[in-house]
């Protein structure tokens, strides 16, 4: 099956020679990521990412329990939970429940895993409004655009960009100036937060054993997207439940930590049902839809399982050397960075994101940052060794036939050591007419000119490392004899 996810090479160079986009990352890394890494190291329990880690996989054995006694509690509170097993039940569900309400506009807080399903233009196609309340998410919908970071939708864009833009859509006069921005994008979202019909948001964590989800921002949109509208609807991916409270407060101080290196978000809300009789405020109905859309295969596969262990704080992005050249648009997912290389395939076909797993450089970085110390790197390489000789279990289909032939072939080689020697020896004489003056390989062949387009390869030795070591030996040995010799 060929690659079908063949924009991943085009984005990515968009990415690389957009120097707003280059200029935003290097920033983000220097400070977010090298911070994230110095506070794990500081951290006064050195424990407990490998606690947080423990807890999650254990959640994760006993996930329908977990999450049928988590729906069990948000019912007896007057909520309504619903499992879909596809994004066309959820976004079924979530379009009935507008239909019901007679719901004009719907107001969200960030989401991906709204993204994921594509709810925004499902909703849109039936006539129904559908704002982003997030700053920076706001900014991409009126951009038309995608968002490139988990945590900073729009690092993408500068001011300068938002200015012309907020002139162009909100009839602003021109300003550069970040609160004057601001307060322009806030006075147009309240009069439709104050107005809107269903507030749809994500779910950051949920717990079993008090029944409420959880909703982390820097920004009050999310308090007032789900307590104003007279129904509140929140999207779950299955795997973001945690069992008990005391495991939920551990994950949130490493999400917000991992996120943005601080102990606690500026907004931290708990919804688990519609408003008391006697509350001052609150939805009329709360609605749960929790979604599988192929986690429960995910779930299943021993390999694969311990990235549903992931709390989507981003970190990984402010490490990864990959997507801090090419941004998050090349991932052409929800999913962006390193963990979008490996849930992506995962969700929605490996053959079909092929370039994603292939992309990274598997250095390590985003397992030494990850809050919950999950081994991406070694899932990239399964999702490789899988495009490589395909599976049945995943649908998967060898990649690249020419790519399996030259490694099938160097396999061969390397267990043939005459042969290999000789290969080496005929290399070092034939390279000359790919090599430049200063010796170095710019010039390849065939599939290897992709490779040496960009960059300079060391020209093979004349002497293998094993030749010269026997030379150094065999003088060393000559040399000890003939002193031996001289001292007869």
């Amino acid at each position: 099956m060929p690659e079908i996810n063949s924009l991943y090479k085009k984005l990515a160079n968009d990415g690389i020679n957009n120097q707003c986009l280059q200029h935003s990352l290097q920033g983000l890394q220097q400070r977010l990521g090298k911070g994230a890494l110095n506070l794990w190291n500081q951290l006064p329990d050195q424990q407990l990412r490998a606690r947080a880690k423990e807890n999650r996989m254990q959640t994760l054995e006993h996930l329908d329990l977990v999450l049928e006694e988590l729906a069990k509690k948000i019912q007896a509170r007057g909520g309504k939970v619903f499992f879909a097993s596809t994004a066309e039940q959820a976004n079924d569900y979530i379009s009935k429940v507008a239909r019901q309400h007679n719901v004009q506009t719907v107001v969200k807080g960030k989401s991906m895993t709204s993204a994921e399903i594509g709810i925004d233009k499902v909703l849109e196609d039936q006539g129904i409004e559908v704002v982003e309340t997030d700053l920076g998410e706001y900014i991409v919908q009126l951009a038309e655009d995608t968002p490139s970071h988990i945590i900073a939708p729009c690092i993408h864009m500068d001011r300068y960009q938002i200015s012309e833009l907020f002139t162009q859509k909100l009839g602003i006069p021109a300003s550069t100036d970040p609160p004057t921005l601001t307060q322009a994008a806030r006075t147009t979202l309240r009069k439709k937060l104050l107005s809107a019909d269903m507030g749809l948001t994500g779910c950051n964590l949920a717990c079993a054993e008090t029944g409420h989800i959880t909703l982390v921002s820097n920004e009050g949109n999310i308090r007032m997207a789900t307590t104003m509208p007279p129904v509140h609807v929140a999207i779950m991916g299955m795997e973001r439940v945690v069992a008990t409270l005391d495991e939920h407060k551990t994950l949130l101080q490493l999400l917000t930590r991992g996120a943005s290196l601080q102990k606690l978000s500026t907004y931290v809300s708990f919804q688990g049902g519609p408003a008391a009789s006697d509350g001052p405020d609150g939805p009329e109905e709360f609605h749960l839809v929790i979604l599988d859309n192929g986690r429960s295969r995910i779930l299943a596969d021993p390999d694969f399982k311990e990235v549903l262990a992931c709390i989507r704080c981003g970190a990984c992005l402010n490490i990864c050397p990959v997507y801090g050249r090419i941004g998050g648009h090349a991932y052409n997912s929800p999913y962006s960075g390193p963990i979008g290389a490996v849930i992506t395939p995962l969700l929605d076909g490996i053959n079909k994101h092929a370039d994603l797993c292939k992309g990274e450089t598997l250095c390590g970085a985003c397992k030494d940052i990850c809050p919950v110390e999950n081994d991406l790197p070694r899932m990239l390489s399964l999702l490789r060794e899988k495009l490589a000789h395909g599976d049945k279990n995943w649908d998967v289909q060898p990649s690249s036939l020419q790519e399996r032939t030259m490694f099938t072939l160097w396999a061969w080689l390397i267990q043939h050591p005459r042969i290999y020697h000789a290969t080496i020896s005929l290399m070092g004489h034939l390279q000359h007419a790919w090599s430049n003056r200063a010796g170095m390989l710019d010039n390849l062949p065939g599939p290897a000119s992709k490779w040496t387009r960009t960059r300079l390869l060391p020209a093979v030795a004349q002497k293998t490392f094993r030749k010269r070591w026997q030379e150094k030996l065999s003088k060393s040995k000559a040399s000890r004899q003939q002193s031996g010799d001289q001292h007869e």
